[in-house]
């Protein structure tokens, strides 16, 4: 799909963002719920099968700020909220595809549509937060919709400002959004010598996130990480350990388009909808997991008669991995710290019928003292920024700060610390995020050796692709979605030496 013209030199073909003054746009955490599918974008030929779409009795772009705004001012997830608001109203495909584009579009660059509004706006901050999202998913349209002509966009949103009761603002939304209109082809856009700027407004990252990018990996390979999107997103499944057969066969049945993934036995499927309704999902044929979920548990090796602890194991998918592996034998010991998120390994467990799963709400911070020395092998998927697959969720880049990652970094210190003294003599230890800083990854694996010389570092198995495998580094494996081709991850595997 074209983009609008204009500087096309400062154009994607996904949304990018802008920074307000406390450096964050907005406030909140929106996320969008990992795997969940990503939709087409607007303007995309739909598919015209069976009777004729009914008539909308919604307005699309309402329904879009009121999920805008749930993300920014309520801390909701943004494809739940979606989900929430289109299931309450009747809209046809078409405004169903609008409406998602314009949230998606309007998260994912806001960094970049808000610097395009502050040149009209003298306070954005100051604006009431509803009318400031509705300036947002307008300029998203002007900027980034092709088949929305600017007057639609416009004449909508100051349709919107009047009937959220706020009329007195309604001559300013018009006049802001005519002059973005007017002028949004001679935008004078960071340079790309401006460096962290130019990356922070172009690819809608804080610009704090730039330049700790820019120092771990250079500029050059920094800007490949952030400008990374995915063409075509795809959802992930892997067959159930032992039913290898069955999982290809009732594939060759279905009209999904798929590709096979980097991990063996993973298939990326695209354009599936609600494949956690499939009779074979339901029967326990596969699973859907990301790869690089899928290497850390492959790094455990699971095998027949062990124990092993998934310390920070919602919602399952690593415990349920592991789990299979032993075929029914051993224990696999699952904690998290909410009871709400054990249900969901308890009912991923269910699902596969597993019954070597045992399922627990325990902060890993806190010392079991019954079970130190007792486990064949430990995996610490640690709380994480979740800054390698800020490609599925975009919201993921606005939701941290240099503190918050501070915070994260001195947690799962802590975690490492407590969780280690699990591993018996002889056992193994690894340590995974979805984060691509090193502050979380390489070098808190080079501090906790530092200061724990009873572990040392281990190779990866051979069961994880050499492709994957020889990215590693001396304090462990960092996949990047824009060089390796799965999510962002980070694995460690360490061996407790006698």
């Amino acid at each position: 799909m074209q983009n609008k013209p204009g500087n096309n030199n400062f154009r994607s073909q996904r949304p990018e963002g802008n920074r307000p003054r406390n450096g964050r746009p907005g406030t909140g955490r929106p996320n969008m719920q990992k795997g969940a599918p990503r939709p087409r974008p607007y303007g995309d030929k739909p598919e015209m099968r069976g009777p004729a779409m009914p008539r909308s009795n919604a307005n699309p772009r309402r329904v879009a700020l009121n999920v805008v705004c749930d993300v920014m001012n309520e801390d909701a997830y943004a494809s739940l909220s979606l989900d929430e608001r289109m299931s309450a109203v009747n809209l046809n495909q078409l405004d169903r595809r609008l409406c998602a584009s314009i949230v998606y579009r309007t998260l994912e660059n806001l960094y970049m549509i808000d610097y395009a509004l502050s040149l009209y706006l003298r306070d954005a901050e100051a604006v009431e937060s509803r009318v400031r999202n509705i300036l947002r998913t307008a300029a998203c349209q002007i900027l980034l919709h092709d088949r929305v002509p600017d007057s639609a966009a416009v004449n909508e949103a100051v349709k919107l400002t009047r009937d959220i009761g706020m009329e007195p603002l309604a001559g300013m939304v018009n006049a802001v959004l005519r002059r973005l209109t007017e002028g949004k082809e001679n935008i004078k856009w960071p340079d790309e010598s401006e460096g962290a700027k130019f990356l922070s407004v172009k690819y809608s990252l804080p610009e704090w996130l730039a330049e700790k990018l820019m120092a771990d990996y250079g500029e050059e390979l920094a800007k490949e990480i952030v400008s990374f999107r995915t063409e075509k997103h795809y959802i992930t499944l892997r067959p159930t350990f032992g039913r290898e057969k069955e999982f290809e066969s009732g594939l060759a049945r279905k009209v999904w388009e798929k590709e096979n993934g980097v991990m063996p036995g993973a298939v990326r499927v695209f354009g599936a909808m609600q494949i956690a309704r499939d009779s074979d999902f339901l029967s326990g044929v596969f699973s859907i997991q990301g790869e690089g979920s899928m290497v850390a548990a492959e790094a455990v090796q699971a095998a027949r008669g062990m124990n092993i602890l998934d310390c920070c194991a919602a919602p399952g998918g690593k415990t349920v991995y592991m789990a299979e592996r032993m075929e029914g034998t051993g224990r696999v010991y699952a904690w998290d710290l909410h009871e709400h998120r054990t249900e969901l390994i308890r009912a991923a467990a269910r699902r596969l019928q597993l019954d070597n799963v045992r399922v627990g709400a325990r902060d890993a911070v806190k010392v079991r003292e019954d079970m130190i020395d007792s486990m064949d092998a430990v995996l610490l998927d640690a709380p994480c920024t979740g800054l390698g697959v800020m490609d599925d969720k975009p919201d993921v880049k606005y939701r941290h700060t240099p503190e918050s990652v501070s915070e994260l970094v001195n947690t799962q210190e802590k975690l490492l610390n407590t969780c280690c003294r699990y591993v018996k003599k002889g056992g193994t230890f690894v340590y995974s995020t979805c984060s691509i800083l090193k502050d979380e990854n390489e070098r808190q694996v080079q501090k906790f050796l530092s200061s724990h010389p009873e572990f040392v570092m281990d190779a990866l198995p051979d069961t994880i692709p050499e492709k994957l495998r020889k990215q590693a580094g001396e304090y462990g494996l960092q996949l990047l979605p824009c060089r390796d081709g799965v999510e962002g991850f980070f694995v460690a595997r360490m061996k407790r030496i006698g």
